[in-house]
């Protein structure tokens, strides 16, 4: 079966970190088709350059990113710390998702460490749901409604755990020991960051520090390297795991 897969996520680099092996393996396991789309340009995410600066090198890296493993790149163009669900936003996703027809969409958790990453959650969850429907944004100039409600994965939240600290375990892990080189190159061209996570989080290990989490679901999975997902099964949604059954499901 050949597809097409959407990375949903807030942020550049966010894909690299959440689910960048996953989509390299759909790409060259099983022949896919991959988009990856970020919510926002990364506007707020230097130090030194200011917003439009930073968001023109942030976009650059994340096509650049994409490109690598010849995946498309798409910016929704809302701005850093003030995604919401609300009418524009949730308009751009089912237009997007409309355009790419993706058979599967990656978003984030709905439990996250920041609330763009949640409420990027939410639209996306919504927008799978709504595109289907031919009364939502009737008459907008959108591509045909979707067939059907694709299927959709959370990513893991970063560090594994919620705004409490509760941990939160997938519901099964996909093997990236293969393609971990790959990840870490796609990672690499995001080289704006590592500057800004040093300065703003106090990390100055950016490749490393998600080497040590893909081994730490690794270990979960008794791989070397591994992501982990859980599904959306709610009502209306595809209930097989296609995912799993692609790349082979780790539990």
């Amino acid at each position: 079966m050949t597809g097409i897969a959407l990375s949903l996520l807030a942020h550049p680099d966010d894909a690299e970190f959440l689910c960048a092996g996953t989509l390299i393996r759909l790409l060259r396991d099983r022949r896919w088709q991959i988009h990856i789309a970020t919510m926002t340009p990364g506007d707020c995410g230097s130090a030194e350059l200011p917003p439009e600066e930073i968001a023109r090198l942030r976009r650059a890296e994340g096509a650049s990113a994409a490109g690598q493993i010849g995946a498309s790149y798409h910016c929704l163009e809302e701005r850093d710390l003030v995604v919401c669900y609300n009418e524009p936003a949730l308009e751009k996703v089912v237009r997007l998702i409309r355009l790419v027809r993706p058979t599967m969409v990656f978003t984030h958790s709905p439990a996250d460490y920041m609330l763009d990453h949640e409420m990027t959650s939410v639209l996306a969850r919504a927008a799978c749901f709504g595109a289907p429907a031919p009364n939502l944004f009737r008459d907008r100039g959108h591509a045909p409604p979707l067939e059907r409600v694709p299927h959709l994965y959370y990513c893991d939240p970063l560090e594994g755990k919620d705004i409490f600290g509760k941990g939160l375990l997938p519901d099964f892990g996909i093997d990236i020991s293969k393609v971990i080189a790959d990840k870490t190159a796609m990672l690499a061209a995001h080289a704006s960051q590592r500057g800004w996570l040093l300065k703003h989080h106090g990390i100055d290990q950016y490749l490393d520090t998600m080497h040590a989490w893909s081994a730490r679901r690794g270990q979960l999975f008794n791989t070397q390297f591994a992501e982990g997902f859980r599904q959306h099964l709610g009502h209306g949604y595809p209930q097989s795991n296609l995912l799993g059954e692609l790349l082979g499901k780790l539990s």
